[in-house]
Order: structure tokens, then sequence, then C-alpha cells
């Protein structure tokens, strides 16, 4: 089942919005208006981001990481 969701906005934000849309590709802007909510989903917290900030110096200061010369190293 589908809900028809309506938005306010002033006229050049939509027109802009709609430019922005047509330009990514998109054919409809309930599509891109789709894309961007997806996209905001999978975006990281900044709860999850400074808890894996603190790990990260954790274990750095654990000695826990390693120095690598290039990404070759890391492999």
């Amino acid at each position: 089942m589908r809900k028809v969701l309506s938005l306010s906005m002033p006229a050049a934000e939509a027109v802009l919005l709609k430019k922005v849309a047509k330009k990514r590709g998109y054919n409809s802007l309930g599509l891109y208006v789709k894309f961007l909510f997806q996209a905001d989903r999978d975006l990281i917290s900044e709860t999850e981001l400074l808890k894996s900030a603190r790990d990260a110096r954790k274990e750095y200061r654990a000695g826990k990481s390693i120095k690598a010369n290039s990404l070759s190293d890391l492999l």
C-alpha cells in the first residue's frame, strides 16, 4: 500500500529541487526524494562515529594498530 505525501516549500526551492533531481538522472521528484531518504538512513550517526573514534584511539594506545607504508601492507 502506498501513502501520498505532500511537501510545502518556497517555489524557488521546488524549482531547484526538480532541477537537481533531473541533473542527477531521476525521472521523477518522488524517486529522488526516496533516494535522499535512503541515503539519510545509511548515514552513520554522530554517536556511532564518536564511539568508533574512541575505540580506534584505545586500540592505537594499546599498540594494537600497525603502521602501514602503503595500502598493500594492510592486505
